[in-house]
């Protein structure tokens, strides 16, 4: 009972379940990688990317708790994470975080030879996220970029290239997630603007900060019809980009400046929802019209 105790603490440490933000991209770049390319689906290499992407969240994730543990243990939202409520220890966590870390270069380095030299980049911007918001407001986008990082990634473990296509995906994902960062940072403004962290909600008023939030979903909706103009064009593409559009629609309709009390349900539920509904009907338009 200990040992599978001690295991849920590590796979909350690093929230595993938001594996499902980052996650869907990939697997979307994946198919559509070797779809146009003509490589061919290969298991064992999904296997690779899907390695990477867990040694990858795990030590940003590990990192991030671990850099945080002071602060964490401030804010009364977060000051029973596993580490400032001492079920793992600072030390256990970086050993953590370093033989993750450890794997994912390894692993990225039996893939192909651009992963083998782009997965220690990969890492810093990783962890340097952790350190984003004592010295900058823009913290939201560091965050998102290094989940925009996986959609590129799978695509190049594919075909051992980077083009555009993969990239407006990665913007996709990278505006996307910088804009319900900025609506879950909202919780902790109060917070932050004390202990003098940035974020767009504490360096600016709720109402602006959403208004920021909604611009960079608007690119993320530009970026994904742009995506969408080179894949096969069917009523499931079209299907799965409405109700992504839609769910984050109804995200800003859940949270505004005067109604914030459903920042959980758009942060977690909704963009879990619209990461996994999007890539269903993508994912299924490339394999059956690609």
């Amino acid at each position: 009972m200990g040992f599978f105790s001690k295991v849920a603490d590590y796979v909350r440490l690093v929230r595993f379940a938001h594996t499902i933000f980052a996650l869907p991209f990939a697997m979307i770049a994946f198919v559509y990688a070797f779809k146009t390319t003509g490589s061919g689906f290969d298991p064992v290499l999904l296997l690779q990317i899907l390695l990477c992407m867990v040694f990858a969240r795990n030590t940003a994730m590990g990192f991030n708790r671990w850099a945080d543990r002071r602060i964490d243990g401030e804010n009364p939202r977060t000051a029973d994470r596993e580490i400032p409520a001492g079920r793992i220890s600072p030390r256990n966590a970086m050993i953590f975080v370093v033989v993750n870390g450890l794997l994912f270069i390894i692993t990225a380095a039996t893939i192909n030879r651009l992963t083998a030299i782009l997965s220690p980049v990969a890492l810093a911007v990783l962890i340097s996220y952790s350190y984003c918001k004592r010295f900058t407001s823009l913290a939201h986008l560091v965050l998102g970029l290094s989940l925009g990082i996986a959609p590129a990634g799978a695509y190049i473990a594919v075909t051992g290239t980077l083009t555009l296509v993969p990239c407006i995906l990665s913007l996709l994902v990278i505006t996307w997630c910088g804009g319900f960062d900025i609506i879950y940072a909202l919780q902790d403004r109060d917070f932050d603007r004390e202990r003098g962290l940035h974020s767009i909600p504490a360096k600016f008023s709720v109402r602006t900060s959403l208004g920021i939030s909604i611009a960079l979903h608007a690119v993320s909706i530009a970026s994904l019809a742009a995506f969408a103009a080179y894949c096969p064009q069917s009523p499931l593409l079209w299907t799965g980009v409405a109700l992504f559009t839609a769910i984050i629609i109804t995200e800003h309709i859940l949270v505004t400046p005067s109604k914030q009390r459903s920042i959980g349900i758009a942060f977690g539920t909704l963009n879990g929802l619209a990461s996994i509904t999007l890539a269903t009907f993508i994912i299924a338009d490339l394999l059956i019209y690609g």
